[in-house]
């Protein structure tokens, strides 16, 4: 591809996703703006400089190389595999659909336009917090990994009386699927994939037919245990993963986020010496690079024909499975929204 004008980038979905991921977009020296698509919108109208259109498929008849899709659960695969038919690049943010399903029908899709890029926004791998662990994991100087422990949470699902969030029609989960697959995509990536997965879900406080809260507790074929919580009430914004190694312990807390809500972004490095002590090391960080960097690298794949290394459709397939794996072990809201483990 010609990389030395602008890319062309139309935005499906324009609310506070849409219009962040804009801001990071406009700054790239090589990408450009030119059209933007949500349903608050009036057709053919400017917006600081992009035309606007009410409906995503009317944005996909723009000239466009690359195509950001930033809409709820139920339109994201549909318009993704539509961008793709059209022969652009496309970046969707996660999730990537409702169901194991959704994802699957994309990467049908994706498989028969082998020269596109696909990613999904699996953002949180981009932080410099996490991004360090991985670092120390894999230079094996903590030695192998033996168990992770996740908590990730807010206190609701977001505008509790007409949010699609709550809906399961719409959103195919509740908080596992909308803020816990970040984590799981943390975790997966350490650990690999999980054979055996118990769990509890839970709608009990807010009562939607999406779950408020998930734990899940999950072994790899070769003995790795992971645990999470996933909540929607808890009260206090929380982030915090702590990975457990044969010779020390790394615990990632807080992250970086538009709210500003999860407190500051640090990782804590538990190391033996020579004296079998442990030592503590503690690093924290006070910029959020990442949705930067995930443009950038989508940008570099695109333009030098490069593989997606974070966030591929095949990654994205195996992280819903996985939270597909979470919902159908509690047998209890496998039956009652008639779910099964996929294959």
């Amino acid at each position: 591809m010609n990389s030395r004008r602008p890319l062309r980038v139309g935005i499906a979905g324009y609310g506070v996703v849409g219009q962040r991921r804009r801001r990071f977009i406009d700054a790239h020296e090589h990408l450009q703006t030119v059209a933007v698509s949500d349903i608050k919108l009036d057709n053919n109208k400017r917006l600081d400089g992009a035309v606007t259109y009410s409906d995503p498929l009317n944005l996909l008849d723009e000239d466009l190389d690359m195509l950001f899709v930033s809409l709820p659960n139920y339109l994201a695969p549909d318009v993704t595999i539509a961008g793709l038919k059209r022969g652009f690049h496309v970046f969707c943010e996660k999730p990537p659909g409702r169901t194991v399903e959704d994802v699957e029908d994309v990467l049908k899709t994706a498989q028969g336009s082998p020269h596109l890029k696909l990613k999904f926004g699996f953002n949180h791998r981009y932080h410099e917090s996490y991004k360090e662990a991985l670092k120390l994991i894999n230079s094996g100087k903590l030695g192998s990994v033996i168990n992770l422990r996740g908590a990730y949470g807010k206190s609701k699902i977001i505008s509790f009386d007409s949010d699609w969030r709550t809906k399961r029609n719409q959103a195919g989960g509740g908080i596992l699927l909308d803020q816990g697959i970040h984590m799981l995509d943390m975790i997966r990536t350490i650990s690999g994939s999980f054979n055996e997965v118990f769990s509890v879900i839970s709608n009990d406080y807010w009562r939607h037919d999406v779950e408020d809260n998930a734990y899940a507790l999950m072994k790899t074929k070769t003995g790795v245990v992971a645990t999470i919580h996933s909540s929607a009430t808890q009260w206090r914004h929380t982030f915090r993963l702590e990975i457990g190694l044969t010779d020390g312990l790394i615990v990632l807390r807080g992250i970086l986020s538009g709210s500003q809500s999860y407190g500051d972004e640090e990782i804590v490095i538990y190391e033996k010496n020579s004296n079998d002590v442990l030592e503590k090391r503690t690093f924290e960080y006070t910029q959020d690079n990442s949705w930067r960097d995930e443009i950038d690298e989508f940008y570099s794949a695109v333009t030098q024909d490069r593989k997606i290394v974070i966030g591929s459709v095949e990654e994205a397939l195996a992280t819903m499975k996985l939270v597909y794996q979470i919902y159908s072990a509690d047998k209890n809201w496998a039956a009652q929204f008639q779910l099964r483990s996929p294959s």
